[in-house]
C-alpha cells in the first residue's frame, strides 16, 4: 500500500514547521517515507525513555525489578530514617510505578536538562533522593525527565550493567541498531531520559517492534503484556490536544486510539495499533501539537 506525504509536506511547510524526516509504516512495511536532507542519526531527546521502558519490562521478567520495587531497596544509603518526615513523603518510599508514571510527587521536577548541566553533585541519585517531596507519590502527573534517570540508575543497579549495555543484544542489535550512542551521567549511568542518538527510519523500527508486542523476526524480545501495560492510561494529565489524553509509562496517549513516544523539538514515533500504523518523525521545531495537527489532517485519513 502506497501513501502520499505530499499533503504531510505541505501541510507543516504551511505552517512553518521545520520537519526533517518522516517514515510511515502499514501492516509491517514501510508505505511512505521523505527526507529534507537525508535520515541521519539524530539526538532522539525523550524518546530515549520509552526506550529505558524497555528495559524496566525485561528487568521485571528477569525478576530482578517489580512495580513496587522502591528507591531504598536500592540505594538504602541514601534513604536514611527520618522521623520529622512521615513515611510517605520520603524519597526512599518512592517506588519503580511511581517513576514510571511520574507520580513521584515533585511540583518542581529534578535533574532537568540546565540543572543536569550546572550540578556540581556528581551522584545525580544521591542528589535527587535528596530533595523533599511536595506531596504523596501517586497521586499527580508531573512530567520528570529526574524520574526516568532515576529508573535508568534503578535498572542498572538490578541487573548490573547500564541500561544501554543491557539492551544492546536483547533490542538494539536484533532491531538492527548498531553501535547505539546513549549520553550518560558523570558517573557512567545510562542517561536514560535523553541523550540516544539514532536515525528516523530506525526509530520507525522501534514502533513497529512495539506494534508487533515486542516479537521481532520471530523472536520475543519483550514482553507483549508489558507493552500492553506500558503504552496505555495509567495516570490523568493537562495540557494540549495531544497532551491531555493520559500518560502510560513512558509513552504519551494521544488523540484517534493512537499512543506515541516523543522528544523535544519534534521527534515524534506515534503508533496506531487500529490502523496496524506507525508513524516516525524527526525534526527541529518545537511546535509539536502543529507537526501532530498534520499528521491527523494528512496522514491518518489514508491509514
Amino acid at each position: 500500500m502506497s501513501i502520499s506525504l505530499n499533503g504531510f509536506v505541505r501541510g507543516f511547510s504551511d505552517r512553518g514547521l521545520n520537519v526533517l524526516s518522516a517514515r510511515v509504516l502499514q501492516h509491517g512495511e514501510q508505505a511512505a517515507h521523505w527526507d529534507l536532507a537525508g535520515d541521519e542519526r539524530r539526538l532522539q531527546h525523550s524518546i530515549s525513555k520509552s526506550f529505558t521502558c524497555m528495559a524496566v519490562g525485561l528487568a521485571i521478567q528477569e525478576g530482578k525489578l517489580s512495580l513496587e520495587s522502591k528507591l531504598k531497596d536500592f540505594f538504602p544509603a541514601y534513604a536514611p530514617e527520618n522521623d520529622k518526615v512521615e513515611l510517605s513523603l520520603r524519597p526512599g518510599e518512592i517506588t519503580l510505578y511511581n517513576l514510571l508514571r511520574m507520580s513521584t510527587g515533585h511540583d518542581s521536577p529534578p535533574l532537568w536538562a540546565e540543572e543536569r548541566a550546572s550540578l556540581e553533585e556528581k551522584d545525580w541519585v544521591k542528589y535527587y533522593m535528596s530533595l523533599p517531596l511536595d506531596r504523596i507519590p501517586g497521586t499527580t502527573f508531573t512530567y520528570s525527565s529526574g524520574d526516568t534517570f532515576v529508573i535508568s540508575a534503578m535498572v542498572q543497579a538490578a541487573v548490573g550493567q547500564t541500561v544501554k549495555d543491557y539492551l544492546t543484544p536483547r533490542l538494539f542489535e536484533p532491531l538492527g541498531i548498531h553501535d547505539v550512542s546513549w549520553e550518560t551521567s558523570p558517573l557512567g549511568v545510562t542517561l536514560g531520559c535523553a541523550g540516544l542518538s539514532i536515525s528516523n527510519e530506525e526509530l520507525s523500527r522501534f514502533g513497529q517492534l512495539l506494534l508487533q508486542k515486542g516479537q521481532w523476526n520471530g523472536r520475543q524480545l519483550v514482553p507483549a503484556e508489558w507493552i500492553d501495560f506500558a503504552t496505555r492510561k495509567q495516570i490523568d494529565n493537562e495540557g494540549g490536544p495531544d497532551w491531555s489524553q493520559g500518560y502510560g509509562c513512558q509513552f504519551w496517549i494521544c488523540r484517534h486510539d493512537a499512543y506515541r513516544a516523543d522528544g523535544a523539538h519534534g521527534q515524534l514515533c506515534v503508533m496506531i495499533p487500529g490502523k496496524e500504523a506507525v508513524i516516525a518523525i524527526n525534526s527541529e521545531e518545537d511546535d509539536m501539537q502543529g507537526i501532530l495537527d498534520v499528521v491527523w489532517e494528512e496522514i491518518l485519513p489514508q491509514l
